[in-house]
């Protein structure tokens, strides 16, 4: 038999006093906690036991403390290990609110790290800013009182009191308790070194000048199938000239890969006759170029390296002044940047024309001259260039030193690296590559204690068969 028509047992109208009446009242007679969402970083799938998890996150949301009379569980216990504290508090917290709230900022979240959105989720932890102290949800019940009116209204929270382990923290309003796990967090997860350096420098470039030399290389045909990069060879100069020196830039577009460019390394000098060049290797064929010699002039023949600069995450701009006489063509040229953030090496795309005298060479500066400032425990560093994200685990100052635990991407060395809280700015100079760092996982003491007792070398070390 159909229930009366004429009586619903809660319509939404009454649904919604009793929700506003809730929220009223916790507003009222309850307390300001932080909830703090569980990350999810690594999980052991063996034995289902999340090894790595981190708290990154805090909402504001008020709550009513249901053992208003103190803490329950059973409190300070002297254990042979020590002193264990049981403390348990019970938190009631709007459902409506949580709804609104916390779940749509938690449902933006792509990395994957959170496995429930939608509810307060067993694992999370709660700062209870009376006592200061963080509590771990245990149990969520969600049906207390059942269905009023047809209609669950609130989440009760049911907490014991927080055991740090290797998570990492990140919440700003709980600092006391943040300090209490600074050493335990500092050196686990994945930690990788950044060696920083505090002054970015220009180079110092000096060119030399010559007659009989190449102007520029002219590439007449790209060629095809260049799979790696191929021999530039140049006849050589008459007797008591200089041999001119070559490179050949490779680039592939849509799996078809070519020769870009040629660029000069050295112009050579002596040259009475256009010489010959010859493109080799590369498992490709096909390319081919010309060039052109200035014989009447002095143009640059080559750029030597008297100091190589620092700081530089990609390859700055080059400025050669201009010559004086005769047809006056300025010079350009490319730097390459090594990995480090120095100079490599300068080649000439034009060795210009009519210079009476050594020009002056101009690179432009590195994008950070002086670093300042000192990164703090636990803060966010984010790379400008490659918008790499890492937490601080340690930074030393006196060795340029900065810890870190990656959390996306990779760095570019000469980036600049700049903490978002303590605004400190650096560049990096290199990189050492990251290590699992992890106080609870002995693998390797295992298996060296293993082998001392079993003889895995032998088909079936438990038995004679």
């Amino acid at each position: 038999m159909a229930l009366n028509p004429f009586f619903l047992n809660g319509s939404p109208s009454e649904q919604r006093l009793v929700q506003d009446l809730i929220n009223e009242q916790l507003r009222m007679y309850g307390v300001e906690v932080l909830y703090i969402p569980r990350r999810f970083i690594r999980k052991e799938s063996i034995i289902r036991e999340v090894t790595t998890s981190k708290f990154g996150d805090n909402y504001a949301i008020e709550a009513y403390v249901l053992n208003y009379d103190g803490y329950s569980g059973a409190g300070d216990i002297l254990t042979k290990f020590g002193m264990s504290l049981r403390d348990e508090l019970t938190l009631i917290i709007s459902k409506e609110r949580f709804d609104d709230f916390i779940s749509p900022f938690m449902a933006t979240d792509t990395s994957g790290e959170l496995e429930v959105v939608s509810r307060p989720r067993e694992g999370d932890v709660v700062y209870f800013p009376l006592g200061r102290r963080l509590f771990e949800v245990k149990f969520v019940e969600h049906e207390q009182p059942f269905y009023q009116l047809g209609k669950t209204y609130v989440y009760e929270l049911k907490c014991e009191l927080f055991e740090y382990e290797d998570e990492v923290g990140g919440w700003d309003e709980s600092n006391q308790s943040t300090t209490e796990i600074d050493n335990v967090l500092e050196n686990q997860g994945y930690i990788t070194s950044l060696n920083l350096f505090s002054s970015g420098e220009s180079p110092t470039l000096t060119p030399t000048i010559s007659t009989g030399y190449i102007r520029k290389i002219y590439l007449n045909n790209d060629g095809y199938n260049y799979t790696k990069t191929p021999t530039v060879a140049i006849s050589s100069a008459p007797s008591g000239g200089t041999n001119a020196t070559a490179i050949a830039l490779t680039r592939c577009i849509a799996g078809s890969c070519s020769i870009k460019e040629i660029l000069i390394t050295n112009a050579g000098a002596g040259y009475t006759t256009i010489p010959t060049i010859t493109i080799t290797g590369g498992n490709g064929v096909g390319a081919a170029a010309t060039c052109e010699i200035v014989q009447d002039y002095y143009g640059i023949q080559s750029v030597s390296i008297a100091s190589s600069g620092s700081g530089y995450s990609k390859s700055p701009v080059i400025t050669f002044s201009s010559p004086s006489a005769g047809i006056a063509i300025t010079a350009t040229g490319k730097v390459i940047v090594s990995p480090s953030g120095n100079i490599s090496n300068v080649y000439i795309s034009d060795a210009g024309i009519g210079y009476t005298a050594q020009p002056t060479i101009t690179v432009q500066d590195p994008p950070l001259i002086t670093g300042i400032g000192t990164y703090t425990f636990n803060e966010i560093v984010k790379g400008q260039t490659s918008n790499t994200k890492a937490r601080v685990k340690t930074w030393n100052k006196d060795t340029y030193i900065l810890k870190v635990g990656i959390t996306t991407g990779s760095f570019i060395p000469g980036e600049i690296i700049v903490g978002t809280s303590s605004s400190a700015i650096y560049s990096m100079k290199s990189s050492s590559s990251g290590t699992l760092i992890d106080n609870y996982e002995q693998n390797d003491e295992f298996e060296s204690e293993a082998i001392k007792i079993l003889d895995f070398s032998e088909s079936n070390p438990f038995g004679n068969y």
